[in-house]
């Protein structure tokens, strides 16, 4: 293939041909094709954002990939959706072999910058500073072989969740669940529920952001077999006590945003939700469920494996890309030291925690 021609456009403006090819493509590419690596996630995000663009890769007039990004001053890029996007990269015919530089330029760009960069992405990973598990669970055989797998390496865990089930149907009322919840009611309170987990432990609230509500409010509605929203709750006499919203694929489920009602915390209400929504997710056909990038006690108990995501940046020779070096590395470096040394993960983590508290005193 000789140098591709390099389009540039607005997600909106993406045509029907090019939202079926990109999914198709992704789909052959792809080691699982990702509900966030869809045309349909980077098509809701420029409902929302106006600083997001797509860079159309084509063999003479032939489109053969799709690079979707962000843009910012002095021609500083992310990852479309980045701090929210979980899976994240180019979408290319099979064979293409993409020059990231020649592509940097099309876009007018001076650097790149990724959090969750897919493992296929070859062009990219020669700029990866940091490399992340994605716990996952396989579900191909089913739930029956998974729940088998399940009692011989976490029986414990699963134990104590049915037996907080049974206490929970007791001590409040039946429980009830729906894996795929369709009153705005349900997602108004898990968005609550999460915002009010982000201030008490003295992170970032992504809700106080009014297109990251927007998006999560648009994709509740998306019904695309490569990216629909599915908000699964559990209630309790009729009452929601845990809820997760997330995106699935035609076999790619990714966890998003879970949170549960804390007056009911001792009933670790989630650990029964993710139970039932795993089964109910293998019922549905889906292959892999993606816990997303991170470590939790939770995960280590359900996951089967790991996937890996990677962070880093793209840079050019310029000022551009010098300015988000300064602007960039420090801090993350800065969190990569805190990550990889237990004593200073703990400090910072209490140090949140003593922030939320001050957040609720005020």
């Amino acid at each position: 293939m000789t140098t591709p021609r390099i389009d540039i456009v607005h997600p909106c403006d993406l045509t029907t041909g090019d939202l079926c090819l990109w999914n198709e493509l992704h789909a052959r590419a792809a080691p699982v094709a990702n509900p966030f690596m869809s045309a349909q996630f980077t098509r809701s995000i420029g409902r929302v954002r106006s600083d997001t663009r797509v860079a159309i890769v084509r063999d003479g007039k032939e489109p053969v990939g799709y690079f979707p990004y962000q843009r910012g001053r002095w021609g500083h890029g992310r990852a479309i959706g980045f701090g929210v996007s979980d899976c994240q990269g180019a979408v290319l015919r099979p064979g293409v072999e993409l020059d990231p530089h020649h592509l940097m330029r099309a876009c007018s760009l001076s650097a790149w910058e990724f959090n969750h960069l897919e493992s296929s992405q070859k062009a990219f990973l020669p700029y990866a500073t940091g490399q992340f598990a994605s716990p996952f669970i396989d579900l191909r055989a089913g739930f029956e072989p998974y729940e088998s797998h399940l009692r011989g390496q976490s029986r414990r865990f699963l134990k104590t969740a049915w037996a907080q089930e049974r206490r929970m149907s007791r001590d409040i009322g039946p429980l009830r669940f729906v894996y795929d919840e369709k009153d705005p009611a349900a997602l108004h309170a898990l968005i609550a529920w999460k915002s009010a987990h982000y201030r008490r432990t003295g992170r970032r609230d992504p809700f106080t952001q009014p297109w990251i509500t927007q998006l999560v409010l648009q994709l509740a509605d998306a019904t695309e077999p490569a990216c629909s929203g599915v908000l699964s709750v559990l209630y309790a006499a009729d009452r929601p006590v845990a809820a997760h919203f997330g995106l699935r694929s035609r076999t790619v489920f990714s966890c998003w945003f879970p949170s549960y009602d804390r007056t009911v915390a001792t009933f670790s209400p989630g650990r029964i939700l993710y139970l039932r929504m795993i089964e109910a997710a293998a019922a549905s056909g889906i292959h892999v469920f993606d816990f997303g990038r991170g470590t939790a006690a939770y995960k280590d108990a359900f996951k089967t494996g790991d996937l890996l995501v990677h962070e880093g940046a793209m840079r050019v020779a310029g000022p551009g890309a010098a300015l988000h070096w300064l602007r960039r590395e420090p801090v993350r470096a800065a969190h990569r030291l805190v990550r990889e040394h237990p004593i200073l993960k703990g400090a910072a983590v209490r140090t949140l925690e003593a922030v939320g508290a001050m957040r609720g005193n005020h």
